[in-house]
């Protein structure tokens, strides 16, 4: 089974390089599979790499599924 994290790209550190943001976790991810990255994209993140770019209301519905996720097992954003 493969899982993707919803992800913001916070900033873009080259040109095939963010660094993304997921609750409070911040780490590298290539984005050499989606057009044009922009800071505040939203993205969903497998192995490292951006593979999609998610609508406003598609980010917001994953990220409070992601949150419920994260609540229940103890680890919520604070």
């Amino acid at each position: 089974m493969c899982l993707a994290i919803p992800h913001t790209l916070i900033t873009i550190t080259g040109p095939k390089t963010a660094i993304g943001r997921s609750g409070t976790v911040e780490v590298e991810v290539r984005t050499d599979l989606i057009d044009q990255p922009a800071q505040g994209d939203h993205v969903l993140v497998h192995a490292g790499f951006a593979i999609e770019r998610l609508l406003p209301e598609e980010a917001e519905e994953v990220e409070a599924l992601w949150e419920s996720i994260r609540a229940h097992s103890g680890t919520a954003s604070r």
